[in-house]
């Protein structure tokens, strides 16, 4: 097995897992197979509990994992599906260790950072890096390697440490260290000062790891590996392979006998047309994190993936769901009265995931605005059970409607409900998680024709509230159609409305399945919705064909 490992100096937010991303991109391009692993040495088990603000959003992936946003990078860039052990944290190595010691298995030993966490990092990275991911069998011929955080976090040392063990045991034709760092420009002179590069470096070396590649961040272009910034993400392996990357680490890992010349048509092709874009369309993403964008990454990237298939720019208003409230509008009239502009100048109306009762009001508002003005609409998760609520306040006249996350007092009636198998002791990894199988009952409805037709769809979850089955019969006398359950028949999964354009609401995450060539359906049917060519869509497209 070769390593890449890629680390990042200076400050943290460097860009460090798109650069990774955009190795393994030029790697496959020549021919390679990769695979990725990111470790993050938070002391975290894993990303599950942590605040979108703080973190950026909580990736989910096949196995259930709840993992670093990097991964949801990795698996778009390279077109893999990874699984929960892919991401290394801190927590998880520690859980280990003190598992084995438990056990019995150092009896005797005193276990210590060094031989013992740090083998078990080892032996967790050699062990994943063989775990095809692909679809093909057998490892892969590159294992890229992103170390999160900064040079010289204490909370890293470690890993360091264990990767710079590995460096040796593998052998030198088997690794390569690529460094991340800043070189900012200062003054109207525009100067480009090295200075903290060169001090990031040294804290590298004096760990005992030499980089092979510098990778500098920097507005302007420069020398060494110079990652500028560019117009968009799909850029950045073009931006490498131009300055020869893939030789200096084919070189490197002793390649060059194998590799091909880099084929990036598909990749140049898909980067152009989206710099050449001219139409765009306005989305209202109606949320409780619209601070940080981070928060709603795959939901952001799974926009673009639809627009670029309908050849259109995304024009992406961000909404915070609780300026569109009654509070907001006398505390802060102007914002309430701007937000709610924003929102009727939308073509398409989307409600993200989250959790907690903050802008669930506004979210309400926001639902019943596009189900009453035919305004395509598309609720994920939280966003399916907003829509339920909604509609049973306002079409059944349920006044008392709402979900027990927000109100668990008997005077409610609770059309979403905290699911029988969810723990209410613990919020650790307690969810229903991962990919799950939903059937369609019927195929005279949107959702069926935009995944052509299919018997049934498997979509990542992540959810510990449903829609209650004992009130959907009386939803569905009265128009609301639900035409995906699970295996079970019992749990909603697919909520639509006849006579809307689209009207659509998912248990599921659709996003976290979206790929550059391969956009989500349901993010598809939105933007061709928003733009008015659905219908043409479905009629073209919604035979199975």
């Amino acid at each position: 097995m070769k390593y890449v490992l890629v680390t990042g100096g200076v400050v943290s937010g460097l860009g460090k897992g798109v650069t990774a991303s955009s190795i393994g991109v030029l790697l496959k391009a020549c021919g390679l197979r990769v695979t990725s692993i990111k470790i993050d040495p938070y002391l975290n088990t894993d990303a599950g509990t942590m605040s979108p603000f703080e973190h950026g959003e909580v990736f989910v992936l096949d196995d259930g994992g709840e993992v670093d946003l990097d991964l949801g990078n990795y698996e778009r860039f390279l077109d893999v599906t990874l699984t929960r052990d892919n991401n290394i944290t801190t927590g998880k190595i520690y859980k280990s260790v003190l598992e084995k010691e438990r056990r019995g298995d150092y009896l005797g030993k005193t276990v210590q950072v060094v031989p013992h966490i740090t083998d078990a990092i080892k032996d967790w990275i050699e062990s994943v890096a063989v775990i095809p991911v692909d679809g093909k069998e057998g490892p892969a011929d590159v294992c890229v390697i992103e170390l999160g955080g900064t040079v010289g976090d204490i909370e890293s040392m470690p890993f360091i440490e264990a990767l710079r063990q590995l460096s040796f045991s593998v052998g030198q034709d088997n690794f390569c260290l690529i460094h991340v760092s800043l070189i900012p420009v200062l003054g109207v002179v525009g100067e480009q000062k090295t200075k903290p590069t060169q001090h990031s470096v040294r804290e590298l070396r004096a760990l005992g790891l030499t980089p092979h590649l510098l990778a500098s961040r920097s507005s302007q272009a420069g020398n060494i590996l110079n990652i500028h910034d560019v117009p968009n993400i799909w850029h950045v392996p073009l931006l490498l392979r131009n300055q020869n990357a893939h030789n200096s680490i084919l070189r490197q890992l002793n390649l060059l006998s194998i590799a091909t010349p880099p084929d990036l048509r598909e990749w140049t092709k898909m980067a152009e047309t989206y710099d050449n874009l001219t139409d765009s369309v306005r989305i209202a993403l109606v949320g409780k994190y619209v601070g940080l964008t981070d928060s709603y990454l795959s939901v952001v990237k799974a926009l673009l993936h639809a627009c670029i298939a309908c050849s259109l720019k995304p024009s992406i208003d961000w909404i915070a769901a609780s300026d569109l409230e009654d509070d907001c509008a006398e505390m802060t009239p102007e914002v309430h009265a701007r937000a709610w502009e924003t929102l009727k100048n939308a073509a398409c109306v989307l409600v993200p995931g989250g959790f907690g009762d903050r802008g669930v009001k506004g979210m309400i508002l926001a639902a019943k605005y596009a189900r009453q003005n035919k305004v395509p609409y598309l609720g994920i998760c939280l966003g399916m059970q907003i829509s339920v609520i909604e509609f049973a306040r306002t079409v059944l006249g349920m006044e008392r409607a709402n979900s027990m996350e927000f109100d668990d007092s008997e005077s409610s009636r609770h059309v979403v409900i905290f699911m029988p198998e969810g723990s209410t002791t613990h919020k650790g990894n307690t969810m229903r998680l991962g990919s799950r199988r939903t059937l369609l009952q019927t195929r005279d409805c949107i959702t069926s024709k935009l995944y052509h037709n299919s018997d049934y769809v498997d979509e990542r979850h992540r959810h510990r509230y449903e829609v209650n089955p004992e009130i959907i019969g009386i939803l569905e006398e009265v128009g609301l159609k639900f035409v995906g359950k699970d295996e079970s028949g019992k749990r909603m999964e697919i909520l639509e409305l006849p006579n809307h354009p689209f009207y659509v609401g998912v248990q599921f995450h659709p996003e976290f399945k979206s790929r550059p060539a391969r956009p989500s359906p349901l993010f598809l049917g939105l933007i061709l919705a928003g733009s008015g060519k659905l219908e043409t869509y479905l009629n073209t497209h919604g035979n199975g064909s």
